[in-house]
């Protein structure tokens, strides 16, 4: 089974494994009855196996929906509520003065010297300090009132270049009200691509924080001729004379004060109707330029209303941590979906995450820690990132503790497999890891890129809470599937969204069709209210990507292959750009290669490549620097990690370990890379090899490593 092959390798004497599992057989027999009973588990097995999407007609290729919306597809969260400025007043009067927005203080900044020279930023942070509904919107109103008296117009756009932070949804929330397009730029984007977002959008105000003034927008600020205000959200930045003139710098709570001051007495705010813009949304994308989304009031509240149907008791007790960029259609739709609940958003960072986090000095307290979140949304790279870690502490371990910790892991998959929970083995062995998020997670969001079984089944059982795998994108504004909480399986998406349906379109090319048996196959269409207005300027590409049918329904071709199950659920098998034909006229997917290989202690991250005018699959890897320089140590090679990264000889040992898991893992022989290169550093969205949300960049990556692909390729290189 599954669940087999995921089980972690233990060395217990057989004759005491034998003792063990007797008394686990004991223990869960005196248990079950009771916990049965009280727990209410029967219905949570019960509701795992129902079915929770349906086709709506018998045809091949019909649309499934969830068994919720079957006759109608939602699209509204709270009546009369269709645009998201109405969303924002309902819950301000509904939870008025409960809190909202958190913001921890920031008490002392030191500089650490490495011992390798480097000079690294941390900080001790104190407690959080929140501002209510009624607070969040009075800042808003007045931010909106502001940036009118500095002259922004209606339906016109404005841009923020920020990083995710209690400002950036007040001053969101200011645009929704004023019926202003906000334009939204990643804070890791290089130059060029934000130029370009800037100047296709005619923005002439930008909302930005001092340190991406200082170190990006003050590089490129003179490619943006129609720029005339620059609004920073965290107070007034030392000037530079090197700033074109007509550019005027501004701080928020200056055009707060502005907006608090203005006379909008007798002046009718200019409202949006659900039909209008309210984001163009820059996607990071995976090849080429940015291209920005279109994203109407009612496409967002459409979404949100499908994803916050999947989050079981939603409302004020919940904890919401905030750290991925709000630039995301991920992050906006989860603290959209919170705020509209009732739930409290306490924002963070990457780096001051956890107690562990780079700039968190030693000693102190990350994020997690203080905000005790019940709620989170992760990407795979995080959650890969978190689980090679925990691993890597258990082998560190003494042989006693870790092979306790590995019956009980073995133990509690087992038993979540069959529907059952584990509470003495989560209080005695699990809680020390879970406490690494603070300890009372309920629900971890994750999309953005698939995630594997292995680590979504490490964060089912390590941190006692259901993963709700979500699958979406920019242009369906986030909304596709999530999981359902109860169900504990793998690998797979969920069902449609309530406010969305899902059909698979036949792909000749690469043999996927909705009439395959046992599973009917194809690229992915989602319809509903949630789908996009289209490209922004790109009329071209809009028309490429988005449909309508016969009954006005709009469709996106997702360029994704999924196949649906009997239940009614997901699963991402492929994706059109990532196959490609071998010389010999297999068919490679290129992202299935990586999944098998990806989750190895020894990777951090791979990519591999193939060419139609080859024969075999290559990749470049990334290694984990622990296990590769162990790796080397053990074979007797000597050198500066680069050294060792340049090394034929530690290439070929890699790629041994690589064959051996590819067997593992199933892959064909011609799937099987054959040769690697080996690079000393990381692909972080700031090299421009990774999306924000970690996904590979093929293009640019193919680009970096051409000399490389010539080289494995026995080309001659100069």
């Amino acid at each position: 089974s599954q669940a087999a092959k995921m089980k972690l390798k233990h060395n217990i004497n057989p004759v005491l494994l034998q003792f063990i599992n007797f008394i686990v057989l004991l223990y869960s027999l005196v248990t079950y009855i009771p916990w049965y009973i009280l727990s209410g588990s029967k219905q949570a097995i019960a509701k795992a196996k129902q079915v929770k999407a349906r086709p709506v007609n018998n045809k091949p290729g019909g649309a499934y929906r969830s068994v919720n919306s079957l006759h109608c597809l939602a699209s509204v969260l709270y009546p009369g509520c269709d645009t998201l400025d109405k969303v924002f007043k309902y819950a301000k009067t509904k939870y008025k003065d409960k809190k909202l927005l958190g913001t921890r203080e920031i008490l002392k900044e030191e500089d650490e010297i490495q011992p390798s020279g480097k000079v690294f930023k941390k900080v001790i942070l104190g407690k959080y300090t929140w501002l209510s509904y009624e607070d969040v919107y009075i800042k808003a109103v007045n931010f909106g009132n502001g940036l009118a008296v500095l002259g922004q117009q209606p339906k016109t756009n404005i841009a923020i270049f920020c990083e995710t932070r209690a400002e950036w949804m007040i001053a969101a929330q200011a645009c929704f009200m004023c019926n202003y397009q906000l334009v939204t730029l990643y804070a890791t984007l290089g130059g060029p691509a934000i130029v370009h977002g800037l100047n296709e959008t005619e923005v002439t105000t930008i909302i930005t924080s001092k340190e991406l003034m200082q170190t990006k927008l003050k590089e490129i600020v003179s490619q943006v001729p129609l720029l005339r205000h620059i609004i920073t959200v965290d107070g007034k930045p030392a000037t530079w004379s090197e700033f074109p003139k007509g550019v005027i710098v501004h701080t928020m709570a200056s055009v707060q004060a502005m907006g608090a001051k203005a006379d909008t007495g007798n002046k009718q705010p200019s409202r949006p109707v659900p039909s209008d813009i309210a984001v163009i949304m820059y996607t990071s994308g995976s090849t080429g330029i940015p291209k920005g989304v279109m994203i109407s009031h009612c496409n967002i509240i459409a979404g949100i209303t499908g994803m916050a149907e999947r989050i079981p008791n939603l409302g004020e007790k919940d904890i919401y941590i905030g750290y991925l960029p709000l630039a995301h259609v991920l992050e906006l739709s989860a603290e959209l979906v919170c705020l509209s609940h009732g739930c409290r958003i306490g924002y963070s960072s990457p780096q001051t995450l956890a107690d562990q986090s780079s700039k968190i000095k030693k000693g102190s307290k990350g994020d997690v820690t203080t905000l005790k979140p019940t709620l989170m949304a992760a990407v795979p790279e995080i959650m890969d990132r978190i689980y090679k870690n925990v691993m890597n502490k258990v082998n560190e371990m003494t042989s006693f503790q870790r092979n306790l910790f590995i019956l009980a892991y073995n133990y509690k998959m087992e038993q979540i497999s069959k529907g059952y929970s584990t509470p003495l083995c989560d209080s005695l062995i699990f809680r020390k890891v879970r406490m690494l998020l603070g300890g009372k997670i309920r629900v971890l969001l994750c999309g953005g890129a698939p995630l594997s079984a292995a680590t979504q089944r490490f964060m089912n059982i390590c941190f006692c809470c259901p993963v709700g795998q979500g699958y979406g994108l920019t242009e369906s504004a986030g909304a596709g599937t999530i999981t359902e909480v109860w169900d504990y399986t793998t690998g797979r998406v969920g069902a449609p969204l309530v406010c969305c349906e899902i059909k698979l379109m036949n792909w000749e090319e690469g043999g996927y069709y909705s009439t395959d048996k046992p599973y009917p196959r194809g690229e992915i269409l989602i319809g509903g209210q949630n789908v996009t207005v289209g490209y922004y300027k790109n009329e071209a590409r809009t028309r490429k990507d988005f449909t309508v049918d016969e009954n006005g329904q709009r469709w996106l071709h997702t360029g994704d292959i999924g196949e649906f199950h009997h239940d009614g659920c997901l699963k991402i098998i492929d994706r059109k750009k990532d196959l490609v034909k071998l010389q010999a006229g297999e068919y490679v997917s290129l992202g299935k290669v990586e999944a098998a290989l990806k989750n190895l202690p020894l990777v951090d991250n791979i990519c591999a490549y193939a060419s139609s005018f080859h024969s075999y699959v290559i990749g470049f890897v990334v290694p984990n620097q622990k296990e590769l320089a162990e790796l080397a140590r053990k074979k007797g090679f000597k050198g500066t990690w680069e050294e060792i990264c340049n090394s034929p000889e530690m290439e070929k040992e890699v790629l041994k370990v690589l064959a051996e898991a590819a067997l593992a893992a199933n892959l064909e022989k011609f799937e099987i890379p054959v040769k690697i290169r080996l690079s000393p550093d990381p692909w972080t969205p700031e090299t421009g090899l990774v999306t924000d949300a970690f996904k590979l960049k093929r293009k640019e990556l193919t680009a970096f490593y051409q000399t490389d692909i010539d080289r494995m390729y026995g080309k001659n290189v100069k």
